[in-house]
């Protein structure tokens, strides 16, 4: 049972609930699928995209924590709503909102991209209702994610290009394989080890392309860096926080997906540069609003 708020929630609680820090993961995946989909775009354009991507994200957190409120007042009873900082009607309202926002947001792109975007939210709440045994729920949420790369694109361009569908299935295999890795008990066993594979999608489908150019081979080697780092932290779990540090770091680690995308895509240099700066901030935010 949720505890009933007794007071106004504060910005923090806001910032909590929306794990804010996360944030710049989600700019970086408009900034990818927009790359991707190859169309010429205006920046107030990209910047509504970006509002409305965002918009989604942040309704989905607050959704997370008003369906798992009952779960959470037993294994984590500091979360905003069981400590009574915020009513659970509340952040449902906050949370359904938002993905109404979302949906909004879209509605100048044309009814594609409105649909893209309804799909978004269904799967979202789909995730925040189902997730919790069930042993799908990492796949629903890479779906959630492919579909930021597959509603920008569609805003973007008015259609969903093949090589948008490539990238947005190595963007959902990066979140799955995180999320399961995060689930296995020891990654030094070797039956254990699947998940990495997973995770190492994105990676495997650049390696044909290593060659292109620099840029390239730049974001494919910081990613592999930050996988690798998270990794060790996942495999060896030396303290009680290494699990959700490693998690944290992978979650970053999607502006650099991000970063790769666009290098393959031809994206220009700035655009590159701008999703590699998406994970040192995205680690910066999180060491202020925890981002798990």
């Amino acid at each position: 049972m949720s505890t009933v708020a007794v007071r106004a929630p504060g910005l923090n609680t806001l910032l909590r609930l929306g794990r804010i820090s996360n944030i710049p993961t989600v700019w970086t995946n408009v900034v990818a699928g927009t790359a991707i989909a190859g169309s010429v775009f205006r920046v107030p354009d990209l910047l509504l995209i970006g509002a409305a991507m965002s918009a989604f994200y942040l309704g989905g957190m607050y959704l997370n924590d008003f369906f798992d409120r009952e779960i959470d007042a037993r294994e984590r009873p500091g979360r905003p709503i069981h400590a009574g900082e915020i009513s659970a009607r509340t952040v449902a309202v906050i949370g359904f909102g938002l993905l109404a926002t979302g949906a909004a947001l879209l509605a100048p792109f044309g009814l594609a991209a409105v649909g893209w975007g309804m799909l978004l939210a269904a799967a979202i709440v789909l995730y925040d209702l189902w997730h919790k045994g069930n042993t799908f729920g990492p796949v629903i949420m890479g779906l959630c994610r492919a579909l930021v790369y597959l509603g920008t694109g569609a805003a973007i361009s008015g259609g969903i290009s093949t090589a948008l569908v490539i990238g947005a299935c190595a963007l959902a295999c990066h979140v799955v394989g995180l999320t399961y890795a995060a689930k296995q008990e020891n990654l030094n066993q070797i039956g254990r080890l699947w998940p990495l594979a997973i995770l190492s999608v994105p990676m495997l489908m650049a390696l044909p392309a290593l060659t292109r150019n620099w840029m390239v081979v730049a974001a494919f080697l910081l990613l592999a860096i930050a996988d690798a780092v998270a990794v060790r932290l996942l495999a060896r779990r030396a303290t009680p926080d290494a699990v959700p540090r490693a998690v944290s770091g992978l979650i970053a680690a999607i502006c650099l997906v991000d970063a790769l995308a666009v290098a393959l895509a031809g994206g220009s240099v700035p655009l590159v540069i701008a999703c590699m700066l998406g994970y040192p901030l995205t680690r910066l935010f999180q060491k202020s609003i925890p981002g798990t």
